[in-house]
């Protein structure tokens, strides 16, 4: 559905198909920037899903990256394919946070001034990420946005009056085979060890982490399932999935804040349904036991959008993990507000719901 107040700002889909070798140009121009994000083994899933002998679970921990997520995988790329016509011109994108640490890194390497725009309810964390890059930061109104389109109309008045170019945080080519890296990465790991694929969890908001693991993945173990994850009050591929068709939804809600997009990009849209194999849905309070299941048993604090994968493989039955091959979930960030991780434990065990 439409919305005439907010208007699609995505480009239109890229005529020919993104391909692993797509991403496979961008894996040297990263590794100029940044070391790649550990494949943790978790020994601790691996007994709390049940595995046979023989299966490992890994998480691909993005929380490791100079911003602590995924982010700048894909806005480094972008930065990368546009430096020559960027000039002296800015950069300005809009981003609920992540992004927008990613792409001041990148403004900070390539020397580009970078303006995000931002919902008024972004943690302070990545604010503070964010500006600490040297990037500037102008505000909107998120509960009003769906009826005032502020962040679009203010994104596009900063491409205008500034000359500003604009970069999408997740339905853009470059910025999908930035993400793409790390699918290449945790298919190496896998392939070194001689180990194969058979489940991997990754969050879908705007879709451009998961399309752009697609392409690495799905090259690499074509017979994997691949899980997307999304918050339950923001299911829009979910039902995109069972329509056909890309599904907007106007007020998506969950604690997920990376994970609020109102629908998924055009570009990642074909990728996502050729290759997602099935979707879960997963209520917030099972994100925050996820979140407590996960600091307890491995001392690491993440952001809700970052523990939904775990949240959707504790969810999962014995039958649904059936398979001889590994299991991966991605961890997409860990950019979390303290006094807002500890509610989230304290939620926890209020509910007195069991540990795993």
């Amino acid at each position: 559905m439409h919305n005439p107040h907010q208007p699609h700002s995505e480009p239109a889909p890229s005529p020919l198909p993104l391909t692993v070798h797509d991403v496979q140009q961008a894996r040297p121009i990263l590794r100029q920037h940044f070391s790649p994000a550990p494949l943790i083994r978790s020994y601790r899933l691996e007994r709390a899903l049940g595995l046979a002998p023989g299966r490992r679970v890994w998480i691909k921990d993005y929380g490791w990256t100079p911003v602590g997520s995924f982010k700048l995988m894909g806005a480094l790329y972008w930065m990368h394919t546009h430096r020559d016509q960027l000039g002296a011109a800015p950069v300005v994108a809009h981003s609920s946070g992540n992004f927008a640490a990613g792409l001041a890194f990148a403004g900070h390497r390539y020397q580009r001034r970078v303006i995000l725009v931002m919902p008024d309810t972004a943690p302070r964390i990545k604010v503070a990420n964010t500006l600490s890059w040297g990037a500037e930061i102008r505000t909107f109104n998120l509960a009003n946005d769906p009826v005032t389109g502020e962040r679009d109309r203010l994104t596009r008045e900063i491409h205008e009056q500034e000359h500003a170019f604009r970069a999408h945080p997740y339905d853009d080519p470059a910025v999908i085979c930035g993400n793409g890296v790390g699918g290449l990465e945790i298919a190496d790991h896998l392939r070194a060890e001689g180990r194969t694929l058979s489940h991997f969890f990754c969050a879908i908001s705007g879709g451009g982490l998961m399309a752009g693991h697609l392409l690495s993945l799905a090259d690499a173990f074509p017979a994997a399932h691949f899980i997307g994850v999304e918050p339950a009050g923001a299911n829009d591929f979910q039902q995109s999935l069972a329509a056909g068709s890309r599904c907007r939804i106007e007020r998506p809600a969950s604690i997920c804040d990376g994970l609020l997009s109102y629908d998924v990009g055009g570009h990642n849209w074909p990728i996502l349904q050729r290759w997602v194999t099935s979707t879960v849905a997963v209520p917030d309070s099972a994100t925050k036991e996820a979140m407590a299941w996960f600091y307890e048993h491995h001392g690491v604090r993440c952001e809700p959008s970052g523990a939904i994968t775990i949240a959707a493989a504790l969810r999962s039955g014995p039958a649904s993990l059936e398979g001889d091959g590994d299991i991966v979930l991605i961890l997409s960030g860990r950019n979390v507000d303290e006094d807002f991780f500890r509610q989230c434990l304290a939620d926890t065990a209020a509910s007195g719901e069991p540990s795993h």
